[in-house]
C-alpha cells in the first residue's frame, strides 16, 4: 500500500525516530505522537495504521485505543509494550488492536507486521467500495414514485431494513416491484455484507426445490455424487429472497416452517442439525388467506412469514406515478441505446396514464423500452404506444364476471393460448405472458398440456 499514512504514538522520542526511518523507507508516511492528545490532533488528518504505545504520560493506551476504535472501526492499531503478558495481549485484542508487538523489538519485523496490516487495510477498502456499487443500484432512491401509498411504502422498507426482524413478506400483483423492493431491504439492512440468495419456488420442481434450499448429502438420492450445500447454507449472515412462495409443496412448506422456527435445518439425507443466520423475505402474488381457508397453504407457515408484511400497491392505484416512471425508464434506455429521447408528449402521456397496466410496473417498462427502441422522434406521441389501446376511456384489462371465475382454467387457458401462438416456443411464449421460461415450463407440467415442448428456435 505505496504512500500509506501510519501514526507512531510513543513518548520515547528514539523510538519515534527509529520507526520513522524505517517505515519512510519502505515509502510509508510517517506521522508522530508523544502523548493521547498529539494523537488525536494528528487523527483528525488521517492515518491508515496506528502505532500505538502501551503507556503514555497522559493516558493508557487501551484507554486510547478504545476512542480510536470508536471513532473509526476499521482502524488498525498495533499495539506496541515493555509489559507484554497474557493479559495485554487479550485485552487488546477484544478492543480490536490488530496485534501487538513486545518491546525491545526488531525493526524488520515491526517493518513486516506494518506491512501485513496496510495490506488488510488496502482490502478491506477495496471490499467496501465493491459492496458499495453492488448495492447502489438498489438503494430506496431506485423505488419511484412520490404517491402517498408509495413514500409509505419507502418508509416502511426503510423501518424493516433497520430492524432485527429475520422474516418478511411481500405481496402484490405481479410487475409491482417486489424483487427490487426485497432487494433494497438486504443491501439497505446490516446484511447488506452478506450474500442475496433468490430462487423462484415455481420455477423449481418440487423434488429439486429441497435440495436447491437445504441441500443434500451425497448418495441422498440418485444423482446426488457428491454433498452441496444449500441456499440457505450459502446465504448464513445474508438474505434468502423466496419469491412465489404460495407455490411451494405442502411437505416442503413444513420443513421452511421447522427453519423459521429454529433456525436450523438438516441437509436432504442429512443427520447433522445446521445453524445459520438468515433473514427470509417471501413474496407472492396469491392471496394467502384465500389459500389457508383452502387447505394449501400452512396457516402457520403463513403467520411465520407475515411477522413483517409489507403490500405492492398496482399502478393503476398510483397512476400519479407514472410520469415519474417513465421519465425514469427514458433516461435509463437512453443510456442503454444511446438514444436522444426527450420525453413523452401530452397525448401519449394521458394514454399511458389512463392504461390499467395489468402487467405493473413491469408491463410499462416494456412499453417504454419498445417505444425508445423503435421511435423515431424525440418526443414519443401515442403512435409509438399503439399497442396498448385506444387511449382515456381504458380503465382496466379484464373485468371480472359477477359469478366469478376458475382462475385455474383460465391460467391454463392463457398458456395454451401462448404456446400455441408462439408454435410451441417457450421463450416466445413467456414473453407473451410475461413470465420467465422457467416459469412457463412449471405451468405445462403443473396442467399436463398435451402440446410438447419444441426445442427452442
Amino acid at each position: 500500500m505505496p504512500n500509506a499514512a501510519v501514526l507512531v504514538v510513543d513518548d520515547e522520542e528514539l523510538i519515534r525516530s527509529s520507526l520513522r526511518q524505517r517505515l519512510e523507507a519502505s515509502g510509508n508516511r510517517v506521522l508522530e505522537a508523544g502523548t493521547e492528545t498529539q494523537a488525536l490532533a494528528a487523527l483528525e488528518d488521517g492515518a491508515d495504521l496506528v502505532l500505538l504505545d502501551y503507556r503514555l504520560p497522559d493516558a493508557d493506551g487501551l484507554g486510547l485505543l478504545k476512542r480510536i476504535r470508536a471513532a473509526d472501526p476499521d482502524s488498525l492499531v498495533i499495539l506496541m509494550t515493555a509489559y507484554a503478558s497474557v493479559e495485554t495481549a487479550v485485552a487488546a485484542m477484544r478492543e480490536g488492536a490488530y496485534d501487538y508487538v513486545q518491546k525491545p523489538f526488531d525493526l524488520e519485523e515491526v517493518a513486516l507486521l506494518v506491512e501485513r496490516a496496510l495490506e488488510t487495510t488496502r482490502l478491506r477498502r477495496e471490499v467496501r467500495a465493491l459492496r458499495a456499487r453492488q448495492s447502489e443500484p438498489y438503494s430506496f432512491d431506485r423505488i419511484v414514485g412520490e404517491s402517498p401509498a408509495m413514500q409509505e411504502l419507502k418508509a416502511l422498507l426503510g423501518k424493516i431494513a433497520g430492524s432485527p426482524a429475520s422474516t418478511v413478506l411481500l405481496t402484490g400483483e405481479s410487475g409491482t416491484g417486489k424483487d427490487l423492493a426485497a432487494r433494497c431491504v438486504h443491501y439497505a439492512s446490516d446484511r447488506a455484507a452478506g450474500p442475496f440468495m433468490h430462487i423462484t419456488c415455481s420455477a423449481v420442481p418440487e423434488a429439486l426445490l429441497e435440495s436447491e434450499l437445504f441441500g443434500h448429502e451425497r448418495g441422498a438420492f440418485t444423482d446426488a455424487r457428491q454433498q452441496k450445500k444449500g441456499l440457505l447454507e450459502l446465504a448464513d449472515r445474508g438474505t434468502v429472497y423466496l419469491d412465489e412462495v404460495g407455490e411451494m409443496a405442502p411437505a416442503l412448506q413444513a420443513k421452511l416452517l421447522r427453519f423459521l422456527e429454529d433456525k436450523s435445518f438438516k441437509r436432504v439425507g442429512g443427520a447433522s442439525d445446521i445453524r445459520v443466520d438468515v433473514r427470509v423475505i417471501a413474496a407472492t402474488n396469491q392471496d394467502l388467506d384465500k389459500a389457508v381457508a383452502e387447505g394449501r397453504f400452512r396457516p402457520d407457515l403463513y403467520y411465520r412469514l407475515r411477522v413483517l408484511p409489507v403490500h405492492l400497491p398496482p399502478l393503476r392505484e398510483r397512476r400519479d406515478d407514472v410520469p415519474l416512471l417513465v421519465k425514469f425508464m427514458i433516461d435509463g434506455f437512453n443510456r442503454e441505446f444511446r438514444k436522444g429521447v426527450r420525453g413523452v408528449g401530452p397525448e401519449a402521456m394521458k394514454r399511458l396514464e389512463a392504461h390499467g397496466w395489468p402487467g405493473n410496473v413491469r408491463e410499462l417498462k416494456n412499453a417504454v423500452e419498445r417505444a425508445v427502441l423503435l421511435g423515431e422522434r424525440e418526443v414519443l406521441g401515442p403512435e409509438d404506444f399503439a399497442g396498448l389501446g385506444p387511449g382515456p376511456e381504458i380503465s382496466g384489462f379484464v373485468r371480472l364476471p359477477a359469478q366469478g371465475i376458475d382462475f385455474a382454467a383460465l391460467e391454463r387457458d392463457l398458456v395454451t393460448q401462448a404456446l400455441e401462438r408462439s408454435g410451441g416456443n417457450q421463450t416466445q411464449a413467456a414473453a407473451l405472458l410475461g413470465m420467465s421460461r422457467d416459469q412457463v415450463r412449471y405451468r405445462i407440467e403443473k396442467f399436463d398440456l398435451e402440446r410438447a415442448p419444441h426445442p427452442e428456435s
